[in-house]
């Protein structure tokens, strides 16, 4: 049933976006790896999630929608092709007993249980509204320990990260880790009302104003009158913002008050605030150290997709791959 609505829904996308394509048989083949088929309804199930999100982005540009969809049917056979390379690798270059395969596989349903579904029953409730039995769930699970295992021996074992490589990407992408100006701020936000009994907004601020030149503390006004909930309870305390990417009449206050200093009353049409500029820090890169953690990260993710790609290949050389 899952499988006909996916094919279904991006049959009628695509129908909605561009009247005259024709839709593929939702059974056709789509590749033959070794011994093993993937189907055109496997491919659509796998690229639903995108499809309805390109779907809701480009319903008004038809021939874009088609493109990109097909680049993610593109990416998602290839994707199915890898698996079968894989788990067809494994099947003839690896003796692995199947008592421990199994064993890990009956652990890991158990620990999925526990935390996902509670127990079996709802877990078979579950796969059965899905349209998949508990055989297949099983198989599926089976085959995700072949693709970890045999990725981690392959590809995350070669890995090696060495601190000039990380710095190179760090000169190489330092704009990315340019910060513009930015302010540590405080605010007291004051919510306009159309309702007749309501206080004026202007003048709460203007009295508050007051009393923070008679010597009040600005978190302790914030406490007790803004009504920005979610910072009020900090005593105003909005943390760092850069400057620009504040609105418009908050961004040019803050650009010309200086390092705790408070603002007037600055006035937008649905609220009035009241801002204290506890920091500056003028524009600036992050430091390496700042970023090493994500630039690594990075760095991993390009590495694993280089040998990944590279295995595959090697894979694809040596079995029998037929596209359709």
């Amino acid at each position: 049933m899952k499988h006909y609505f996916c094919a279904i829904f991006v049959a009628g996308a695509l129908a909605a976006c561009a009247p005259s394509a024709r839709p593929e048989l939702a059974n056709a083949i789509k590749a033959i790896v070794h011994d093993s088929v993937i189907t055109y309804d496997e491919v659509e199930e796998l690229s639903l999630p995108a499809a309805q999100l390109l779907y809701r982005q480009y319903q008004n540009q038809p021939e874009m929608f088609q493109n990109k969809l097909s680049e993610v049917r593109s990416n998602n056979l290839e994707q199915l092709v890898a698996r079968q390379l894989i788990i067809h690798e494994f099947k003839t270059a690896y003796n692995v007993p199947e008592s421990i395969l199994d064993k890990d596989v009956d652990k890991e349903i158990q620990d999925r249980i526990h935390s996902k579904y509670g127990d079996r029953m709802r877990l078979t409730k579950t796969l059965q509204a899905e349209g998949m039995t508990f055989e297949k769930y099983r198989q599926h699970i089976r085959e995700d320990f072949i693709l970890m295992a045999l990725r981690q021996k392959n590809i995350s074992s070669e890995i090696i990260l060495s601190p000039h490589k990380v710095e190179a990407y760090y000169l190489a992408h330092r704009d990315e880790f340019k910060m513009e100006d930015e302010v540590k701020l405080r605010m007291i936000v004051l919510n306009k009302s159309v309702e007749a009994n309501a206080p004026d907004a202007k003048r709460l601020a203007e009295e508050i104003q007051a009393k923070l030149k008679d010597g009040a503390t600005f978190s302790e006004m914030a406490k007790v009158n803004s009504q920005d909930l979610a910072h009020a309870k900090e005593g105003g305390d909005w943390g760092w913002f850069e400057t620009a990417k504040l609105r418009k009449e908050l961004s040019e206050a803050a650009s010309h008050l200086k390092a705790g200093e408070s603002s007037g009353v600055i006035e937008t049409p649905e609220s009035c605030y009241l801002m204290l500029v506890e920091e500056k820090r003028p524009a600036h890169f992050k430091p390496l150290s700042e970023v090493r953690d994500q630039i690594e990260k990075n760095l991993l993710l390009d590495e694993r997709r280089r040998l990944e790609e590279q295995w595959i290949a090697r894979l694809k050389k040596k079995t029998f791959v037929r596209y359709f």
